[in-house]
């Protein structure tokens, strides 16, 4: 498992789709919306909130399809699936590779935007607990998106639109934990409602991509 791990480590990092894509997004993202909404300090703090949690979810969506697409050209997912280590498992890896590679440095310069976006100080760390606690979950259904779509042409629009109304919940109480944060209200529920999707999601997503994988290798 080990050795999997560092090997999509360095194959994400060679292939482009690291961490400094991912992170070009969300500044590009989150510099944009100044020029868009006005750049009044008010209007930009209330925002705030959403505009990164949006900014750090389209950031994972960019590199998901390399989760499985590299290991399927080369055959390497065919002996995968026939190596002694579950295909569970190998979600469950790759999942992590994703998000060592992408929400992780999203979580560490998240504040630097925050403060582009003039977030209250008070919600600062909100939002890195927030991204800490929801990235998880979003490349694990990345992955679930990736196993569904793999081998299909074309595949990434298809997994986008598959993986997007699943990153909802996650986007909403992500986005409301800091809100609240930011004015001074209890983040008891949206904090339990968030971390209970993601325990759930890295619970039972490994199976159900697994199978999608076993069905599309047949």
């Amino acid at each position: 498992m080990r050795a999997l791990l560092w090997r999509d480590l360095r194959l994400a990092v060679r292939a482009g789709g690291g961490f400094g894509l991912s992170l070009a997004f969300f500044l590009i993202v989150c510099t944009l919306v100044p020029f868009g909404v006005g750049a009044g300090g008010g209007q930009l703090s209330r925002i705030a909130p959403g505009i990164l949690w949006v900014g750090a979810l389209l950031a994972c969506l960019l590199s998901l399809d390399r989760i499985f697409a590299l290991d399927h050209e080369d055959g390497s997912l065919d002996l995968l699936a026939t190596a002694p280590l579950p295909l569970e498992g190998v979600v469950a890896i790759k999942a992590l590779a994703h998000w060592l590679v992408t929400g992780l440095p999203l979580v560490v310069f998240s504040p630097l935007l925050g403060v582009l976006l003039h977030l209250p100080d008070a919600a600062q760390i909100w939002l890195v607990l927030s991204l800490l606690i929801g990235t998880p979950a979003l490349s694990m259904l990345g992955a679930f998106g990736a196993a569904i779509t793999v081998g299909l042409r074309r595949g990434g629009l298809l997994m986008s639109l598959l993986v997007l109304p699943l990153y909802v919940p996650t986007l909403i109480f992500g986005a409301e934990m800091v809100r609240r944060g930011a004015i001074g209200l209890d983040v008891t529920t949206p904090l339990v409602f968030l971390a209970g999707i993601t325990l759930a999601t890295l619970a039972l997503v490994p199976f159900a991509a697994a199978a999608a994988l076993r069905v599309n290798l047949r």
